[in-house]
């Protein structure tokens, strides 16, 4: 079968798992409970008996294996192969993740973020194969956010570079969770998205989504996009705000990284052509008329899979 390159991605709920052969195509895939609770050794454990495990359903051994490729919430540290303290992973604190992994099968590993890690893999495999220049945006509880320029990912100084979702879309707006005012993720998020609308509902907002809160306790991005696609005044309103936030940031890393496509990702892409004719219908509106823009605006193609493709195309890069 030839070389053989393995895909992790590391979620604080669950973690994906993918064999993968020289040209990047799906051997095999899984999913375990990450219980990050038990801590770093067990999780690394686990996950290495459950690769054994896939090797053997396939009539593979380790040697077949030439690298493995790791992708994980931030921050961290891609030259030390170090976690240093993700919020849904607290028993990973400053746990050099990148060695437990490379050592428990004797191969060489490479570890990422995992927004980074599936931007790759949708440039590799995906919506921006071919691209050479690509913003990645996901869009769920947080925004995330990955940048290919010239073909590679870009890091930073401090491996901390393509923070999409803080930068900052209204001076002094929103606070954010991150300690920021006006962040991309305090009015884009599914969670800012919620949050607003349970606001305006409390102050006195008109909407068919209050009826469905008194009735079940909460409310969620999805009901606000179907109220809204419903005709419901105050649910329009917030995913108008939400593809208008998305859009200044679309204007602006045009404007900074000159990508040829930007590719939306993450639960709320569920929301379809409303989200995506509406980020495009202000991005319209707010870009320059000095010259046309050519950039593609789209979503992304290879759902769950993005973090595990991505991190084997890490692994093969790495060797």
């Amino acid at each position: 079968m030839g070389r053989i390159f393995i895909g992790i991605d590391l979620g604080g709920t669950n973690t994906k798992i993918g064999l993968f052969n020289s040209e990047l195509e799906l051997i095999c895939k899984t999913s375990i409970a990450t219980k990050e609770e038990m801590g770093p050794a067990d999780v690394v454990g686990r996950i290495g008996d459950t690769i054994e495990k896939l090797l053997t359903k396939n009539n593979l051994t380790i040697d077949a294996v030439d690298a493995l490729g790791i992708g994980s919430p931030g921050p961290l540290s891609v030259g030390e192969g170090l976690i240093i303290a993700p919020p849904n992973l607290p028993r990973f604190r400053n746990t050099p993740l990148r060695d437990m992994v490379s050592n428990r099968f004797g191969k060489p590993a490479v570890l990422d973020n995992d927004a980074n890690v599936a931007c790759l893999g949708e440039y590799i495999l995906g919506a921006g194969k071919g691209s050479g220049n690509m913003v990645f945006y996901t869009l769920g509880t947080g925004i995330g956010g990955g940048i290919i320029s010239n073909g590679q990912l870009l890091h930073g100084s401090a491996d901390n570079a393509a923070e999409i979702g803080h930068s900052i879309v209204y001076p002094n707006g929103r606070e954010c969770g991150c300690g920021q005012k006006g962040c991309l993720e305090a009015y884009a998020s599914a969670t800012s998205m919620v949050k607003r609308t349970l606001e305006a509902i409390e102050a006195g907002g008109q909407s068919s989504l209050r009826e469905l809160f008194e009735k079940q306790g909460e409310i969620s991005c999805k009901d606000i996009y179907e109220h809204s696609a419903a005709g419901d005044e105050l649910a329009r309103k917030i995913t108008d705000e939400t593809a208008e936030a998305l859009a200044i940031s679309c204007v602006n890393m045009l404007h900074i990284t000159e990508p040829t496509k930007m590719v939306f990702a993450g639960g709320v892409i569920a929301a379809g052509d409303m989200l995506l004719n509406r980020i495009r219908h202000f991005f319209n509106e707010y870009i320059w008329s000095l010259k046309k823009e050519t950039v593609q605006i789209c979503f992304a193609t290879l759902g769950e899979d993005a973090g595990i493709i991505g991190a084997a195309a890490l692994a093969r890069e790495a060797i």
